[in-house]
């Protein structure tokens, strides 16, 4: 393999590695992928985004957590491919295929993007759940470090998620039960893990355990799959500020019932990773 030329960039402090192969197959391995996903002898990234060809939108996403394991959703990723894109083209709005189906992405004020993230959809079969159970209050309770999380929502954004809400986000030692409820028999594809805690002033701290990549500065998908677990609950209306750990993402729902998802997008760098480096890569 070549030497391979990447962008850096990253929503919020949730940082992706950006491939451009719509022109070239690149033939990426779950080896390649992990080893670029090292951030001491490769790169380093929460999620691999590679642009592939589409025949129904802009381009295709394909999105490998750091881990080597595929995704199918990545809410902060599509923002960050969606500026990408805006700019290539000068359009005022794209269109992206991926593993979760057809996302929209346009320029908001302040040189934010807008993503249409697609409707939530709490049916057990679609999250999956591995039995049938009620997904607005799931029978599900794991413990560890003397913290107890109970009574989740479980949801797709196009990726499984389960969301607890709780009086602190902070308090919860998410590094300890974030792996427990990742890796719960209740979910066959594994699960990305919130806690969600609400604020007097309508916001929402959240902080997030993501399968396959661990605790990441923020969560797209995440994200969204909290505001629609809250809106399912009555907990919020309209648009709602979410607070994660690099920062605020704006959420809204559409008449239709699809989620908006407003932030930032930013480029870090632009590179190339030696062809010895792919060559030689190791799991």
């Amino acid at each position: 393999m070549n030497a391979l030329p990447f962008i850096k960039m990253h929503g919020l402090g949730n940082d992706f590695v950006v491939l451009d192969a719509r022109q070239a197959d690149i033939g990426l391995t779950p080896e390649i992928i992990r080893a670029l996903g090292d951030r001491r002898r490769g790169v380093g990234f929460d999620q691999l985004l590679t642009l592939l060809p589409s025949r129904d939108a802009d381009c295709y996403m394909r999105i490998d957590n750091s881990d080597g394991s595929g995704a199918g959703a990545c809410g902060n990723g599509t923002r960050c491919v969606g500026r990408l894109l805006l700019e290539e083209s000068g359009k005022s709005a794209v269109t992206i295929d991926s593993p979760g189906g057809l996302l929209h992405a346009e320029a908001a004020d302040s040189g934010l993007i807008t993503v249409n993230m697609g409707k939530p959809d709490f049916d057990w079969r679609m999250v999956p759940l591995a039995r049938e159970m009620d997904t607005l209050h799931v029978d599900l309770s794991v413990t560890a470090e003397g913290c107890t999380l109970s009574d989740p929502v479980a949801l797709s954004m196009g990726n499984p998620h389960a969301v607890f809400f709780v009086d602190d986000a902070e308090a919860v030692p998410l590094e300890a039960v974030g792996p427990l409820v990742e890796s719960h028999a209740l979910f066959p594809d594994r699960v990305n893990c919130s806690v969600a805690s609400l604020r007097d002033d309508g916001s929402i701290r959240l902080r997030v355990y993501e399968r396959g990549a661990g605790i990441t500065q923020a969560c797209g998908s995440g994200t969204c799959a909290t505001y629609a677990a809250a809106r399912k609950r009555g907990l919020v209306d309209g648009e709602t500020r979410i607070d994660l750990d690099g920062g605020p993402l704006f959420l809204d729902m559409n008449p239709t019932g699809e989620i908006l998802m407003t932030g930032a997008a930013a480029y870090s760098y632009r590179g190339e990773i030696a062809a010895e480096m792919l060559n030689g890569a190791t799991a």
